[in-house]
């Protein structure tokens, strides 16, 4: 692909700013689109079973609005049908509109020639005969989800279920108990929308622009990995997406901006918060070391000793930089900050207003800090808690 000569030239600053605000982080948050614009603002929220202070899909609205009830974010995403899960970034809630722009992956999946769960006999036609007569319906309901303990060990029925789900035959309509709750298709999304008529190249050109508007600023790799494209995919439409090349002061690569983001400076409030480990501003572990040169490593999946930050370490957002980490957990009405790193002294009061702030959404009354990785931080960081329960 011959890429054109940027004639737009950003600071490594310019692009931080760009991608905070188009990732909702700076500037007066929209709080009368509440939920639902934020997940129309970033086109997906990665879903993810990990719960420590709240799911990641709970986190990422909170992140930007405060102190938003989690029931009404779960409301905001499954209710008058506008959103569905589906293969995104990873699993991911994504606005209902967005469904005949998904076609290329379905069609992508119905002609998959292997699959490592075999879809025993009967079992496709029997799931979606039971859903038309019952649905919505979880694995469960439907006759079983697993057929041992084992978590990969898959039912019949499960089987059918996911495989009808990647064909989008059926849909998710909602988590209850973390459980997918199924339904058909045809009932849970609104007939405008459902089709498969969109060609590949139409529905990249969607997801590509919709990517650059996303981050604002972005390499192929950011943008293709937005919605997990390929490079080559990404290639074939940038050209015609509307993003405009531009080059960014240390990044090395080619870029391309989302226009609207180029127009006016990005200015306005920043936020100050913890971010879910799968929050879409910091997802990709290349990216956020190229904006923030921050590394971040979700350490959920590393042997407990060999962790360095903690099982579910959070970065703390503030003034627009990536400036602690927080590894929390939950006793009673105590938020525990189990590992604490600071980005030197000028972090404490972030972190500790991040902690407060945090404390009060879950409904904690008090906050408890266990280790710092400086330990000539730890009483200033306890002093500021104090202050701010106080």
């Amino acid at each position: 692909m011959t890429t054109p000569r940027p004639a737009i030239e950003l600071s490594a600053d310019d692009a931080r700013r760009i991608a905070l605000r188009a990732q909702g982080f700076l500037g007066a948050p929209d709080r009368r689109a509440g939920v639902r614009g934020v997940l129309r603002h970033l086109g997906a929220v990665q879903l993810d079973t990990i719960s420590v202070l709240a799911r990641s899909h709970e986190l990422i609205p909170y992140a930007r609005l405060g102190a938003v009830g989690r029931k009404t974010v779960e409301h905001a995403y499954w209710r008058d049908s506008h959103a569905f899960e589906y293969w995104s970034h990873a699993a991911c809630i994504l606005p209902v509109e967005e469904w005949p722009h998904f076609a290329f992956r379905r069609r992508a999946y119905r002609d998959r020639p292997h699959w490592h769960h075999q879809l025993p006999d009967g079992a496709y036609d029997q799931v979606i005969k039971q859903l038309r007569a019952e649905g919505p319906l979880t694995a469960t309901e439907l006759g079983g989800a697993k057929r041992t303990s084992e978590w990969w060990d898959w039912s019949g029925t499960k089987v059918a279920v996911e495989r009808a789900l990647m064909y989008g035959e059926v849909v998710c309509v909602e988590r209850r108990g973390w459980k997918r709750v199924y339904d058909l298709a045809e009932r849970a999304i609104p007939d405008a929308l459902l089709h498969d008529e969109l060609d590949d190249t139409a529905c990249l050109l969607r997801l590509v622009r919709l990517a650059g508007q996303s981050l604002g600023v972005g390499t192929r790799a950011d943008i293709a990995d937005y919605h997990r494209l390929k490079g080559e995919q990404v290639d074939a439409v940038i050209a015609d997406s509307g993003l405009v090349p531009v080059t960014v002061e240390g990044w090395g690569k080619p870029a391309w901006a989302d226009p609207a983001a180029l127009q006016t400076p990005p200015r306005g409030r920043h936020r100050t918060t913890l971010l879910s480990p799968f929050d879409s501003l910091i997802w990709e572990r290349a990216r956020t070391e190229r904006i923030f040169g921050f590394t971040h490593r979700l350490e959920a999946y590393v042997p407990k000793p060999k962790r360095v930050y903690g099982y579910f370490a959070m970065p703390v957002l503030a003034g627009g930089h990536l400036v602690g980490r927080v590894d929390p957990a939950r006793e009673g009405s105590t938020l525990v900050a189990k590992q604490v790193s600071l980005d030197g002294p000028k972090a404490v009061p972030a972190v500790a207003q991040a902690l407060v702030e945090a404390a009060s959404w879950v409904d904690c009354t008090d906050v408890r800090v266990e280790r710092v990785d400086a330990p000539e931080l730890r009483e200033p960081l306890t002093v500021e808690l104090a202050r701010l329960l106080a």
